[in-house]
Formats: structure tokens, C-alpha cells, sequence
């Protein structure tokens, strides 16, 4: 009867360890990445039976809350043809970016990298991506829907960059806001996440990856290539670009301490100036700019 006792006790606090790693999971994202806790006679067999518990857990949550807003979600119709619609999008700051005889293999890559978070594919990409970004993936999701996240440390989102792949919210096809472009901010970040030789270009030790973009200015490019790509939409003449880039001014500014503003319109002013104001946004997030002259780098002096 002790024993029998003992053994329950054990059972019991281990399930309750059990638990307080799913929660942490959930709020954070985070998790032993061992797996010491879970059963399992060696470390595979505790891994897929945590992720296992991990995905399981981070669907029913999904499925409640998603529940909770269904009535209220409008109604989302994304394009037939997603990847002749995404090329249509990223065409032009690609022809802006990259050398004729490359654009193909780039545009190539970008229009079969975007994927919509949406109702009816959420539940695929929690079971398919890995835990970390079906983690991700759940909180941009709930957020579109207007559900509570996860967690206070859930990404307050509407798409995230990995590799070749470009997640979006299906806010996209509601979103008003003139000078929003998801998708194009999402595929300016393959650039610096992907090296050349995946999308088929020649590499070299110097230029190993598709665009050289310091890591510290790789949302200024993004941020700069969207509103960029929105200005060439909605101008009709060349002069009407710098009229557009005081509206946006007005009401854009990149969240947090990612972004520099002012250096980041003043990036953007360059661009409105320039024939191929592309290059001039490159020139200015560049990681090889300050080994450049002045005079060949195209900005504007500070």
C-alpha cells in the first residue's frame, strides 16, 4: 500500500512537471531542448514525445480561441495563383536589385516563398513547421484574428522571414493602409537569410549571400523596400514620388529601437530621387558601405 502511494506521489509530480513545461512552452515559446523531463528510454523518444504533447497543446489552444472569434472574422480570398501574384508584387525591386541574367533565378525563389497564415492552413503549419516557428506562426495567426496570444512574450506580428520561406498574415488582403506591403517586406528579408548559390547564382567569398545587407539595418531595408515598392504603385509619374513619401511620413514609423526614422527617410528620400531608387536603399543598408568613397555611395551627406 506505501509503495503503491509513493509511486502515485511520483506520478503526480512528474505530470505537474510535465505541465509547467507545456505552459512555458505556450507562453514563451522556449523549452528544454534535452528534454530531460519527458519519458523515454534515449533522446529521440523523449523529443517526439514532448513535441508531440508540445503541437497537441498549442492546437487546442489555437482551436478555443479560434473558436472564440469565428463569427466576428471577415471574410479572406486569397488569390488563386499565390505565386504569379507574389511575383507581380516582388518583380520590380527585384529588376531593381540584381543583374538581368539574375532575376530569374531570384523571382523564381520569391514567388514559391510565401505562404498565408490562414484559418484553414494554421492548423497544417503548427503540425508541419518546426516547434519554434509553429509557435510563432499560432501567435501571428491569433493576433490576425483578433484572439489573445499565447503569451506577453508572443510576437505582436503580421509575418515573420526563415530562410526561403515568408510567412503572412491574411490581414494582408484587408489591411488599407496605402503604404503597406507584407509581402514585400517579407521577401526583402530573404535577401540577406539566403545565400546565392540556393537561389543558383555564382558565389564568391565576398559575395556569399543574395544581397550584402548589415545585420543592423536589415529592417530599415525592409521597412524602406516596402513603402519604396508602394510609392512606384501608386505614382503614375516619376515627380509624383516625393508628394507620396511626405504622405507616408505622416503616417508610418518602424515599431521600436529596430529602426533609426531619420535615417531610415532619409534612405527613402534618396530612393524618390534617384532613377533606380532600389540601389539607393541598398546603398544606404549596405554592409559594405563604409568601405565605399563617398562619392560612390549615393547618399545624400548627413
Amino acid at each position: 500500500m506505501l509503495y503503491t502511494r509513493l509511486n502515485t506521489k511520483r506520478k503526480m509530480r512528474k505530470n505537474a512537471t510535465l505541465q509547467r513545461e507545456v505552459d512555458t512552452f505556450l507562453a514563451t515559446g522556449d523549452h528544454d531542448l534535452l528534454y530531460r523531463n519527458w519519458p523515454g528510454r534515449h533522446f529521440f523518444e523523449r523529443a517526439e514525445y514532448a513535441t508531440e504533447c508540445f503541437r497537441s497543446a498549442l492546437l487546442s489552444l489555437v482551436r478555443a480561441r479560434s473558436s472564440q472569434t469565428a463569427l466576428s472574422l471577415p471574410r479572406v480570398d486569397p488569390p488563386h495563383d499565390i505565386p504569379s501574384f507574389v511575383r507581380a508584387k516582388v518583380e520590380p525591386m527585384v529588376r531593381g536589385l540584381f543583374r538581368r541574367d539574375e532575376c530569374g533565378p531570384v523571382l523564381k525563389l520569391l514567388e514559391n516563398s510565401v505562404v498565408f497564415i490562414l484559418p484553414e492552413s494554421i492548423e497544417a503549419l503548427i503540425q508541419t513547421e518546426n516547434l519554434e516557428n509553429a509557435w510563432s506562426l499560432a501567435n501571428i495567426y491569433l493576433t490576425g484574428i483578433g484572439a489573445e496570444r499565447t503569451g506577453e512574450q508572443a510576437p505582436n506580428a503580421v509575418g515573420m522571414s526563415v530562410e526561403t520561406k515568408c510567412f503572412v498574415s491574411h490581414l494582408y488582403f484587408t489591411e488599407t493602409n496605402p503604404f503597406f506591403d507584407w509581402v514585400v517586406h517579407e521577401a526583402a528579408h530573404i535577401f540577406h537569410n539566403v545565400k546565392r548559390k540556393t537561389a543558383g547564382l555564382r558565389s564568391t567569398r565576398r559575395r556569399e549571400w543574395l544581397l550584402p545587407i548589415d545585420f543592423r539595418h536589415r529592417e530599415t531595408f525592409a521597412y524602406a523596400c516596402e513603402v519604396y515598392s508602394r510609392i512606384l504603385e501608386l505614382a503614375n509619374r516619376p515627380k509624383d514620388r516625393k508628394p507620396l513619401l511626405e504622405e507616408a511620413k505622416a503616417c508610418l514609423r518602424p515599431p521600436g529601437d529596430m529602426v533609426d526614422f531619420d535615417e531610415y527617410v532619409a534612405i527613402l528620400s534618396n530612393a524618390v530621387a534617384r532613377r533606380n531608387g532600389w540601389k539607393a536603399i541598398l546603398e544606404g543598408c549596405s554592409a559594405m558601405k563604409k568601405s565605399r568613397k563617398p562619392s560612390q555611395s549615393g547618399l545624400a551627406p548627413s
